[in-house]
């Protein structure tokens, strides 16, 4: 377990925390691996007593999108299992990672040149919201080129076990491609689950609810949309990427700066991080599907091992 350091960030009103709604989790996004080890940590959790999946909101961005959604139809333990039966990937092309399913890109690139794509554009934004607009531009470019989307769907919807939203509260993060502003979805929105995932995995091309357009949910802080907690009284943050970010500190989307606005508003936060022996199943190698059962069971040991110092914020 880590706790995310202080960085710089707005302050939110405080607020009383015995009043406040009461658990928050938040599944952040991280590709393939990302995804199996985000279950694999709340298996582990499950299996050692503390079922985090009973948070009274759940928020969910890209990869953890995803899994905010199976946890809503399936429990961990028989998610957890189907990743570790699931057949080795059969690879077709070049051997190497490449963007797919889960995490989002539609097109089958290498996921090194997709980060690289990501860089120039950060570095050619002046703030955050020029780099959503610029990010949602080159979506739309590539969604116009070829529009993937009905494809997308139902990949996306085949990795759910069920197609509805869920009763508790489910916040699924995305971004308005042509405008650059938050979309946030939830089963009042009118949106599918199975779109509001598939949007908040388009990393690549611009998926396509409606007249809309969309875009990865991770463009719109970091990789985890923890400040869309803010208000309840513990907040539990499962951060496949250990809370790193591409863009610069002083756009205050890094998570330590999530962090530190949710505790400035009366939070009790922990974040979970991948332990540093499984650091290299994720970045550049997020996609490699042949990672995901050794992502689940890394994940799975954490769970259990933290079961314990995290049964004090859950309650």
């Amino acid at each position: 377990m880590n706790t995310t350091p202080s960085s710089n960030s707005s302050i939110s009103p405080a607020i009383n925390p015995a009043a406040a709604p009461e658990r928050a989790l938040v599944l952040g996004g991280g590709g393939s691996t990302g995804n199996a080890w985000l279950i694999g940590v709340m298996a582990g959790l499950c299996d050692a007593g503390l079922d985090v999946t009973e948070a009274d909101l759940v928020i969910g961005t890209s990869a953890g999108s995803t899994a905010a959604a199976q946890i809503a139809g399936e429990s961990p333990a028989k998610l957890f299992a189907a990743v570790l039966s699931a057949a080795p990937p059969q690879r077709r092309g070049p051997a190497g990672p490449v963007a797919g399913p889960v995490a989002g890109s539609a097109a089958a690139r290498p996921v090194t040149d997709h980060l690289e794509r990501i860089d120039r554009i950060i570095a050619a934004s002046a703030d955050a919201a020029d780099m959503r607009r610029r990010m949602g531009a080159a979506a739309l470019d590539l969604a116009a080129a070829s529009d993937a989307s009905e494809r997308w769907r139902a990949t996306v919807a085949a990795r759910l076990p069920s197609q509805f939203w869920p009763e508790r509260r489910t916040l699924i993060t995305a971004v308005d491609a042509r405008t650059g502003e938050s979309a946030v979805f939830d089963r009042h929105s009118g949106v599918d689950l199975a779109d509001a995932v598939a949007a908040s995995c388009a990393s690549g091309f611009a998926y396509r609810i409606g007249d809309g357009r969309y875009i990865d949910g991770g463009y719109r802080t970091n990789a985890e949309n923890a400040d869309l907690a803010a208000g309840y009284g513990r907040v539990l943050v499962l951060a496949p990427f250990g809370g790193r970010t591409r863009t610069p500190v002083e756009w205050g989307l890094d998570l330590a700066s999530q962090v530190e606005g949710l505790r400035a508003g009366g939070s009790e936060v922990e974040t979970v991080f991948p332990d540093s022996s499984a650091e290299h199943m994720f970045g550049a190698n997020a996609m490699d599907f042949s990672l995901r059962p050794a992502a689940a069971q890394a994940g799975f040991d954490q769970g259990r091992a933290l079961a314990g110092p995290l049964a004090e914020l859950w309650g």
